[in-house]
């Protein structure tokens, strides 16, 4: 199938599947060809938008299509990801992948059996804020990300560690390039029967720490991450598409310098300017929409194997498992129901 038109389809016309809907209908290798979901009205209405089809059933589509997005509700995710893959038909899968770690590890076997591409979609692993710290290449020892926003008034089936968190487990997994060692969290619900806020620390083999919050409550919207590591210290916004680099490369042997003065007691490290000896510059970051550099990659990754989808089914079972360890680690630390009286 190299280098040709890749007929795809949207599987659920909600929110995500509309945004998938037109990213495939802009780019020129896609023709969006269908528009599955079980509610009749919403597939038309979508596909109408787009001059294609309507359908209920995935098994209407089998044969019609050459790759397909599945963005439903999580929990019908590995049901319908088998039938694609066993019909050797490449599907993205909206995060996370699965409602569970053993569907997510059926879905990677799957893909394993049929020699089929399963790309999962997290995004913000092509968000340009995210590809431009991976140019880098540098080894964090310590990583910190912040992801709050107000309640968003919409359904969802999952709480804030599968809905939200999840976008940067998988990015810090991908930074840490290490396996997970251990995972503290605490978490809490407040709207939801699920937990609507989380803090989790991750510790990796490598030695690697992370610190990562979500909320779905807060008052204001954030998205931030710091990066600590040996090569530079990063702070980045994903909002506001923007980042700082800072080295201490350049003035290395000022810093071991004033190290030397300070040991001999006669030094006055008032006198110096720190920022001075610190080498800032701005993040370089690209205006590129993440969701269309996922879909790009996965169609490249559709109509060439010798490349691969930006996120694969195995990453997107790794984000998951993280998950699970944190969501259990919730459970482990549940607060009580009723504060303790005062006395």
């Amino acid at each position: 199938m190299q280098n040709s038109e890749v007929r795809t389809a949207v599987v659920g016309a909600g929110r995500m599947g509309t945004i998938h809907a037109k990213v495939y209908d802009q780019l020129p290798q896609s023709r969006l060809t269908a528009v599955v979901d079980i509610d009749a009205d919403k597939a038309r209405r979508l596909a109408e938008q787009y001059d294609c089809a309507a359908f209920t059933g995935c098994e209407d589509i089998l044969g019609r299509v050459d790759a397909v997005t599945i963005a439903t509700p999580t929990v019908t995710h590995a049901r319908l990801a088998k039938v694609f893959i066993e019909n050797h038909i490449p599907v993205l899968i909206e995060k996370p992948l699965a409602a569970g770690v053993a569907e997510g590890r059926k879905i990677v076997a799957l893909a394993g059996e049929n020699d089929s591409v399963v790309a999962v979609g997290h995004s913000e692993r092509c968000n340009p804020v995210v590809q431009a710290i991976k140019r880098l290449d540098i080894e964090p020892k310590f990583i910190e990300a912040s992801r709050i926003s107000p309640y968003p008034f919409r359904s969802t089936d999952v709480g804030v560690v599968l809905d939200v968190m999840i976008h940067d487990i998988d990015i810090i997994l991908s930074l840490a390039a290490s396996k997970v060692r251990r995972v503290d969290a605490v978490g809490v619900s407040v709207v939801e029967e699920r937990e609507d806020i989380c803090n989790a620390r991750i510790v990796f083999e490598n030695g690697c720490i992370a610190n990562v919050t979500a909320s779905r409550v807060a008052l204001k919207t954030e998205r931030k991450v710091r990066v600590f590591s040996r090569q530079a210290y990063l702070s980045v916004d994903y909002l506001k598409k923007s980042g700082i680099i800072i080295k201490t490369a350049p003035n290395f042997d000022v810093v071991n310098w004033i190290r030397r003065q300070r040991q001999t007691g006669d030094f006055d490290l008032t006198t110096v300017n720190w920022a001075e000896l610190l080498h800032i510059e701005p993040l370089a970051i690209d205006d590129k929409e993440p969701v269309r550099l996922e879909q790009e990659a996965f169609l490249r990754a559709v109509t060439d194997r010798t490349y691969v989808p930006e996120v694969g089914a195995e990453e997107g079972l790794a984000a998951l498992e993280c998950a699970k360890k944190i969501l259990a680690s919730v459970k482990r630390n549940r607060w009580k129901e009723e504060a303790e009286p005062v006395t």
